[in-house]
């Protein structure tokens, strides 16, 4: 359609907002804890948050955000070698979690059958939530040089302190002129404090980036913050090649940057500056199979004295266990623990955000126009009339309107559920969605997928009945 492809041209509208119509409201008079405390060790999908806890994007718009630096991809993809394209798509499986730091506001799901586009000078994207129960987003990003596909399922737990966010689900990055693929799962995401002192995010786990037809691996650690916050933000890991050979080390912020040096020059650094790396003996960090919240017996018995019992899957601290990361202010990294290696080449650094981010939900600039209706979106037919950018509830919160945001979230829900019903007794409608991805095998990774099934940026919509909002 036309209007569509006037703004592939050059990928972008000329004017992409830096704010949003309104700051966002203050959550000071909000408890999170009266809506979480019946929640513990529980799934939070089915928990249904008042729209101040939100942010005004829906989980599909999120997603996108894994996009801020595509041009790492595209850089990848110029590469003369394998490792140094794997360097370089690592750091972008990296920056990719970059602007979640300080995002306390939760995305709306997504209804059954939306969509959401977005086309920039180095991509176009297209995300659909392709399941309900379980609720599960699709998405396929394609340039001249790389495809980028995947699905999250993301998984949400209370566990007494602290929210874990779960992204189930592999990404994998595709050179098509190259004949390459590589795949990985993101790592766990933690709110804390969410009964006392200030909200903050950690990231936390095991990250593998896999090329398979080189076998080489980038193996990163995303490192919990510990009990004095020695490791807040940092990432360090190496790349093997086929004999599983260590190669290169790669290490930095998951917020800041990520930098690449030969495994040579890393040892030699770690002789002559051990006591960077020395670890005491009480600087124990949780394990990613512990729960990030390693509440304590005695918080655990003040928790509206539920039983024990509810609580198998935590990791429960002893009085002698060292403390957790402080509660009260959020906290900072200990800058005396900065290395930089010699022969380090940067791979990656993010983009410093708006100054006025703090009054709009601490979006980045990428964020602040990803529900901007531009321009061209506004003539007839341009947008599907399933994109996220058209939910009423989103527009409103955006806006200010929290009253007319809950309201409309209601009603959308409400009517998810009708159309459940109805889709029940009529087949034809059960096909309609997922319209763009089908449920096959993975290809490189061998494992069930949502693959796209194209034709999306062709697509005619007026003989269809699209009404989800």
């Amino acid at each position: 359609m036309a209007e569509r492809v006037v703004n592939e041209k050059n990928g972008q509208c000329d004017n992409l907002r830096t704010s949003l119509p309104v700051p966002m409201f203050s959550r000071n008079d909000f408890n999170i804890w009266s809506v979480l405390k019946n929640c513990i060790g529980k799934e939070l999908s089915k928990i249904t948050m008042p729209v101040v806890f939100n942010e005004p994007l829906s989980f599909l718009q999120r997603m996108t955000e894994y996009m801020e630096y595509a041009k790492l991809l595209r850089i990848a993809s110029e590469q003369a070698t394998p490792l140094e394209r794997l360097k370089y798509v690592s750091a972008f499986a990296v920056s990719a979690l970059a602007s979640n730091w300080e995002r306390l506001g939760k995305p709306f799901n997504p209804l059954l059958g939306e969509t959401y586009e977005l086309i920039r000078p180095e991509f176009r994207i297209i995300c659909e939530q392709v399941s309900h129960h379980p609720p599960i987003s699709a998405f396929h990003a394609d340039s001249e040089s790389f495809r980028f596909h995947g699905s999250i399922h993301p998984k949400l737990k209370f566990w007494g302190k602290s929210v874990e966010i779960q992204p189930k689900g592999v990404v994998t990055v595709e050179f098509p002129k190259l004949n390459e693929a590589y795949s990985w799962s993101n790592v766990n995401c933690c709110v804390h404090n969410v009964i006392v002192g200030k909200l903050w995010i950690e990231q936390y786990g095991m990250m593998e980036v896999v090329s398979h037809q080189h076998g080489m691996k980038a193996t990163l650690n995303f490192k919990p913050s510990g009990w004095n916050n020695k490791d807040l933000h940092r990432v360090e890991g190496h790349i093997t090649d086929r004999n599983k050979r260590k190669t290169h080390f790669l290490y930095g912020k998951w917020t800041e940057f990520i930098k690449c040096t030969d495994y040579v020059s890393y040892e030699e650094y770690v002789k002559e500056n051990a006591h960077k790396f020395k670890r005491n003996a009480d600087d124990r960090s949780k394990s990613p199979n512990e729960s990030p919240g390693n509440t304590p017996r005695k918080v655990l018995s003040k928790l509206n004295s539920l039983k024990m019992s509810s609580f198998k899957s935590l990791s429960i601290q002893e009085p002698d266990d060292p403390p957790e990361p402080s509660e009260g202010d959020i906290p900072k990294s200990d800058s005396t623990y900065s290395i930089d290696i010699p022969n380090s080449v940067t791979l990656w650094e993010a983009e410093s955000r708006p100054a006025n981010t703090a009054d709009y939900y601490q979006f980045t600039n990428f964020a602040m126009s990803l529900n901007q209706l531009e321009d061209h979106m506004k003539q007839p037919r341009a947008l599907c009339p399933t994109d996220s950018r058209l939910r009423p509830d989103i527009r409103k919160l955006e806006q200010g309107d929290l009253d007319g945001a809950a309201a409309e979230k209601t009603r959308l829900e409400e009517k998810q559920r009708e159309n459940r019903k109805k889709n029940k007794k009529s087949q034809d409608e059960l096909t309609l969605f997922p319209r763009w991805f089908k449920q096959d095998t993975n290809p490189h990774t061998k494992q069930d997928d949502w693959i796209y099934k194209g034709g999306y940026w062709d697509r005619n919509d007026d003989n269809l009945e699209l009404d989800i909002f």
